[in-house]
């Protein structure tokens, strides 16, 4: 397994930096080693290294300040490949042979599912980034998940709002198409929407998975449009959000309500890729500087990481999951702070019970390890014209639909796409 450390590209460099800014006592310590896997490559690598990016600006910023408890930071990550047949290896190789001091997850369900093991078996606490009810199936008391997709029932969290947008239309839907590739996330994502639709009393007429890595998705969205639904919903990572999405543009496929769980579309780079057939798309999102839940701190951490990503070749905007990056790191910080070590029992009782102040807000973490209180959006597309990204820093042209008190638009219903 080709596994490799702090060598790619623009971003490797930007980590050299790292060094030189940690303060004179601190500098002489033995750093705080903190460990993961991140997709750098592959299908995930988008979302991947605007995380690694957020997480080497907290490093960069910590060590300026002399560190944690007097020593410096120090990340040590591998490249995964968005690939969870590596994932074992790599956290294996992270515990046994770096020895690091905690660990945590890099981007996406897929990579987080197998890593578990790994770390129950060496008892570690483990901080993870963005995976969807994964504990579900583990109940490990030392794991703790940053993603909004929280609560008491976390996959359903992650389609509610999908579905309430829904319910509010006139008439209302009756019919669902759902669909996802069969990995980790999207069974995890189709679990919630066939029981938050169960109790919209939707009537699901199309309901299967997909190989990952399907090279065509034209045949899927023909068998999708022969069942004649609704509203469409799809549990998709990048590659297939957009192979779906350009496949139903090509069949004119028109459901009144088209999106869902499409991961991929917060990117700045798949956003300018599609640009407007994006139009009508209604889908999930986490965090966006115009919601009324953004901080300014938040704000504040998309500047200095907006000042960075171009010369680091990252997603430019950077809305989607640096925060939480960023926000996962202060949890770790301040847990380390509060016990005085890193001592993993420690870690996991404090962060049981302790609220911790980030960059996307106060959070807490429910026995399962989920942030106590969800906070998705569902958001549609609506105006974009080309494929500029200055568009996708305007509010007009991702408009937040649901919760309520969030809400700073209207939908367009039903989905009328537009060609590119």
């Amino acid at each position: 397994m080709p596994i490799l450390r702090r060598t790619f590209g623009k971003l490797a460099v930007a980590a050299s930096a790292t060094a030189g800014l940690a303060g004179p006592a601190s500098a002489q310590a033995k750093p705080i080693t903190i460990g993961f896997g991140m997709a750098l490559t592959g299908g995930l690598a988008p979302n991947g290294k605007s995380a690694l990016l957020a997480m080497q600006i907290w490093e960069q910023e910590t060590n300026a300040k002399g560190g944690l408890l007097g020593r410096p930071v120090k990340l040590v990550y591998y490249d995964d490949a968005s690939n969870p047949s590596n994932i074992p290896g790599l956290y294996t190789k992270l515990l046994d042979v770096d020895k690091v001091d905690i660990v945590v997850s890099g981007y996406a369900t897929n990579m987080i599912a197998p890593a578990m093991p790994i770390v129950m078996q060496h008892d570690r606490t483990f901080f993870s980034l963005f995976g969807l009810a994964v504990n579900s199936e583990f109940h490990y008391k030392r794991y703790f998940s940053m993603v909004p997709s929280g609560g008491p029932r976390p996959k359903e969290s992650f389609a509610e709002g999908f579905f309430a947008v829904a319910m509010e239309q006139t008439p209302k839907p009756k019919t669902l198409a759902i669909t996802g590739a069969d990995a980790e996330f999207p069974r995890n994502a189709l679990d919630g929407v066939r029981a938050v639709a169960k109790r919209a009393g939707l009537k699901i007429v199309y309901d299967k998975t997909y190989p990952p890595g399907t090279p065509d998705y034209t045949p899927i969205v023909r068998a999708v449009a022969a069942t004649n639904p609704d509203i469409f919903f799809a549990a998709s990572y990048p590659p297939d959000s957009v192979g779906l999405i350009r496949a139903s543009s090509e069949i004119g496929f028109k459901p009144k309500m088209f999106g869902g769980g499409m991961v991929g579309l917060q990117a700045t780079a798949l956003k300018t890729q599609l640009g407007p057939l994006l139009n009508g798309i209604v889908v999930y999102d986490f965090w966006l500087p115009w919601a009324g839940f953004a901080t300014d701190d938040g704000r504040a951490l998309l500047k200095t990481y907006q000042a960075k990503a171009a010369a680091a070749g990252v997603d430019l905007l950077g809305y989607y999951i640096p925060p939480f990056a960023y926000a996962l790191m202060q949890v770790v910080e301040q847990a380390v702070k509060a016990t005085g070590g890193t001592n993993d029992e420690k870690l996991a009782e404090y962060a049981r019970k302790n609220a911790f102040k980030t960059v996307v807000g106060d959070i807490r973490f429910n026995d399962q390890g989920e942030w106590a209180q969800a906070q998705v959006m569902a958001v549609q597309f609506q105006g974009i014209t080309g494929n500029g990204v200055d568009q996708f820093r305007d509010p007009k042209t991702e408009v937040i639909l649901w919760p309520d008190k969030y809400r700073t638009g209207k939908i367009i219903y039903p989905y009328a796409p537009t060609k590119n």
